[in-house]
């Protein structure tokens, strides 16, 4: 990604998306001492939580440890709600991240998906985010 493209998605981020983007920075600080990676304009860190994947803003959070091919997929869809965050802006929380949280994490959710074999990316808003991440994650992924 060239230089401009990401100062512009920063600033964006820092601006239209704020509410997730202080979230997401909050959740950074947290994980401090996790390896992180940049991909595109987002930073990525790689936790040592119990929990999955999450994008708040220009942060990601995937569980560190993961098979690459695995994490690169996980990354790929977070980064799509990057890019979900930026074009909603402050809308994101209630537009994405609520539906997300609910169909990640409601037990009825996770009991329906299992029983039935339906693919996490298949609801809004991962089937849009996974489109988005398709779509726009970067090959060069570097380490921090």
């Amino acid at each position: 990604m060239k230089k401009w493209r990401i100062a512009a998605y920063r600033i964006w981020q820092w601006t239209w998306g704020l509410p997730q983007t202080l979230l997401g920075l909050i959740m950074a600080l947290k994980y401090r001492r996790c390896p992180r990676k940049r991909v595109g304009g987002a930073i990525a860190t790689l936790h040592d939580g119990d929990w999955g994947g999450v994008s708040l803003g220009m942060f990601i959070f995937v569980p560190d440890g993961l098979q690459p091919e695995r994490e690169a997929k996980l990354l790929a869809h977070e980064y799509g709600h990057t890019f979900q965050s930026a074009l909603l802006g402050p809308l994101y929380l209630l537009a994405v991240g609520i539906p997300s949280f609910l169909w990640a994490n409601l037990p009825r959710n996770v009991k329906r998906r299992s029983m039935q074999h339906i693919p996490y990316e298949s609801h809004y808003p991962e089937n849009w985010a996974e489109a988005l991440g398709r779509r726009h994650y970067p090959q060069q992924k570097e380490r921090t």
